[in-house]
């Protein structure tokens, strides 16, 4: 067994439902109690009849409502080492805390920090934000932003919290705009891009995104803040939520966003990075929820305006 992994052995015991998972789905409610323990053993488990609700076999898809009795048979599962957050990380998380009201936590993510640990990473934003606090240590990711972007982030601190603003996303309720220095001088004092958008996995194991007709519509709307005939400071405003959406479009219009490794230019990345440009210009500069009347910004990287005078 690896040394980042600890073996468990759990033993029989009773869970009874609580506000937090009433309506929910017996497999998505066991999936997020059962951390540690893969989703195709929780439906194993369920599938077998050694989960019972209510003294009764049930299906994966079953509504749980307040004060089911769900038994949970004893398993092994595999923890994974918990990776301690450094002080100079905590200090930075919480000074970077833009709103924590009604169970709702929203940071300015620094650049450089990943949503969350995998591939490689052991410590990630949401590991290290459950570490500030004792009431956070539940908290989930709402959505996620590249490792290289910074700006607003938002968690949920309780599970009826996450499902209210995961519906508002879904639905395509919540306003995002991000500020994006790009190559070049982008001609257009406004301008609204679509374009079919579909996820590539290459050779590598690393992900892309590419333009494809058979893709997922994706639309965002840009307008020019400042700009002189090298770069052009964007605000991009999202219609449309899909994976690298604003990198993808100003790259296709032939102005990619300063330090994008991914889809940028390699040479203007270079001649950047020699003037002291280690990051990508990219940065999450305000989320709106307005069914709950909820709105925050985060204020702009001096480098970005810096940059452009």
């Amino acid at each position: 067994m690896s040394k980042d992994f600890k073996g468990k052995y759990t033993s029989v015991r009773n869970y009874i439902v609580d506000e937090e998972y009433i309506n929910s789905r017996l497999d998505n409610c066991l999936i997020s109690q059962l951390k540690g323990l893969p989703r195709s053993k929780v439906y194993s488990i369920i599938r077998k009849g050694e989960v019972r609700v209510n003294s009764l076999r049930s299906k994966p898809d079953k509504r749980l409502k307040k004060d089911d009795v769900i038994r949970i048979p004893p398993y092994m599962i595999r923890e994974k080492a918990s990776v301690e957050a450094g002080k100079s990380l905590i200090g930075l998380l919480e000074e970077s805390i833009i709103y924590n009201e009604n169970s709702i936590l929203i940071l300015n993510k620094p650049e450089g920090l990943a949503s969350h640990g995998g591939s490689g990473l052991k410590l990630g934003l949401i590991e290290a934000v459950r570490q500030l606090d004792s009431k956070f240590k539940n908290a989930q990711l709402v959505h996620r932003l590249d490792r290289d972007t910074s700006g607003c982030i938002v968690l949920a601190l309780k599970r009826p919290v996450l499902r209210i603003l995961n519906k508002e996303l879904r639905e395509g309720r919540v306003e995002k705009k991000y500020l994006a220095v790009v190559k070049g001088q982008w001609l257009h004092k406004e301008k609204l891009i679509t374009l079919n958008l579909k996820k590539n996995q290459l050779r590598s194991g690393a992900r892309e995104v590419i333009v494809r007709p058979d893709g997922k519509e994706s639309i965002t709307r840009f307008k020019r803040l400042k700009g002189n005939k090298s770069l052009s400071l964007l605000e991009c405003k999202l219609i449309t939520g899909r994976t690298h959406q604003i990198r993808v479009h100003t790259s296709h219009e032939g102005h990619p966003v300063i330090g994008d490794k991914k889809y940028g230019d390699s040479d203007t990345n270079n001649l950047y990075r020699k003037k002291g440009i280690k990051r990508m210009l990219l940065h999450a500069i305000s989320i709106n929820f307005p069914a709950i009347n909820l709105s925050c910004s985060a204020k702009e990287p001096d480098i970005f305006t810096e940059i452009i005078n």
